[in-house]
């Protein structure tokens, strides 16, 4: 066995049949004594300089041809006039013969291309696996929020940060998802009506009269402000009104415009002079939202649409997780997505490919026009939010109309 540093492939052909003995005595015999001893091909083999002939060999029409490999231990120079010497072959036996080099392989120039090679397998594959995603950063930190500081707060057990008992201050938010949002940026004195049912609990009028100061933060859409019509028809403590931007939630806000809103926040007092200018432009809003939430026609969706028991007990767990299931004509899951990608994912979906969406967030007008562009048939989130206009084509409904229909 010997270090090979290159091999030298040959190929040749002669004018008669000749066997595998007969290719190598050739090579042996004219080539002794050529340039000495030095040189002579079984002193070379016997040293390891050169390691053994490899012939194949193939009989076709009364004729020979074949291949030989000669590994190398020399340099680049004797391993050239080893192969050269070879090529001076003329005769196998008593035929005619023709020896010609086709290449010599560095062998350690293909090992080294390997390794380079490999090398760069093994960076690429160590970036891929090493390299932080920030998308998974936030999931991470947000699913450690999720089970690690969440709280819950008086009999009606409404979702709460850490210190909504402890601190003096008080921040009201609208449900679960903006509890999550809010503890990312470090708003810990939080609580959520969601659970509610509608009327504002008695524990939760009881804490606003304990807190130094009450703020109600709600989203930027019509569901935010019946949230604080019930909060302000009640004899709860609240002083100062924050909104999301309109068209917003506060769940789906960055901590810069988190801080900006509660920057903007206006005394209770202030918040009540505006809206009374703004009656008429509420009552229009107002109106709009009730055509489409009318009973009458909840109940006709309803009759409309059959959810089979595996896709309802996939909806079950959506509250609460900011996520959202596409479904397709049949209710088979196509994908689950954040709720903040639902629009950008259904504007590169196929035409008719997604028929049910379901998702833990708020029915807005943009989505519902575009659900109507792709010809999605239902629509159903945890709220229904500002709607100017009703969609015929695009059914709406909430996620308890869902889960007790």
């Amino acid at each position: 066995m010997i270090n090979t540093k290159y091999v030298v492939n040959l190929r040749f052909e002669t004018d008669g049949i000749v066997d595998k003995p007969d290719v190598i005595g050739a090579i042996f015999g004219q080539t002794e004594n050529l340039f000495g001893e030095e040189f002579d091909l079984r002193e070379l083999q016997d040293k390891g300089r050169l390691g053994r002939i490899v012939v194949e060999i193939r009989t076709k029409n009364g004729k020979s041809e074949g291949t030989i490999e000669i590994p190398s231990n020399l340099d680049r120079v004797e391993t050239a006039l080893i192969a050269s010497m070879i090529e001076s072959v003329d005769k196998i036996g008593p035929y005619t013969a023709k020896f010609e080099l086709k290449e010599i392989q560095d062998i350690r120039a293909e090992k080294l291309k390997k390794i380079i090679d490999r090398a760069k397998d093994i960076l690429t594959n160590w970036n891929k696996e090493k390299t932080l995603d920030i998308k998974e950063v936030l999931n991470e930190i947000s699913s450690s929020v999720k089970t690690g500081e969440i709280t819950e707060f008086g009999p009606e057990r409404l979702p709460a940060g850490p210190d909504v008992a402890t601190d003096p201050n008080l921040i009201i938010v609208e449900g679960r998802a903006d509890i999550i949002n809010l503890l990312k940026y470090g708003y810990r004195n939080t609580v959520a009506v969601e659970g509610a049912s509608g009327k504002i609990p008695q524990s939760l009028i009881e804490l606003t009269k304990q807190k130094k100061m009450v703020i109600a933060f709600t989203d930027g859409d019509h569901g935010g402000e019946l949230i604080l019509k019930e909060l302000l028809n009640t004899n709860a403590k609240i002083d100062f009104i924050a909104r999301a931007p309109q068209g917003r939630e506060v769940e789906e806000l960055t901590g810069k415009e988190i801080a900006k809103s509660l920057s903007n926040m206006v005394p209770v007092a202030q918040y009540l002079r505006r809206q009374q200018e703004e009656t008429h432009a509420v009552k229009e809003s107002v109106s709009s939202v009730t055509v489409i939430q009318q009973p009458e026609k909840v109940e006709k969706v309803q009759a409309e649409i059959t959810v089979p028991s595996v896709a309802l007990e996939e909806i079950k767990k959506l509250p609460g997780t900011l996520e959202g299931i596409m479904f397709d004509e049949n209710w088979n899951s196509i994908e689950k997505v954040q709720v903040r990608d639902i629009i950008p994912k259904l504007e590169k979906a196929e035409e008719g490919k997604v028929a049910y969406i379901i998702f833990d967030g708020v029915i807005t007008q943009r989505l519902m026009e575009l659900a109507l562009a792709k010809k999605v048939k239902l629509l159903v989130g945890v709220r229904i939010g500002r709607i100017n206009k009703s969609l015929n084509n695009v059914k709406i409904l909430t996620i308890p109309d869902i889960i007790t229909s």
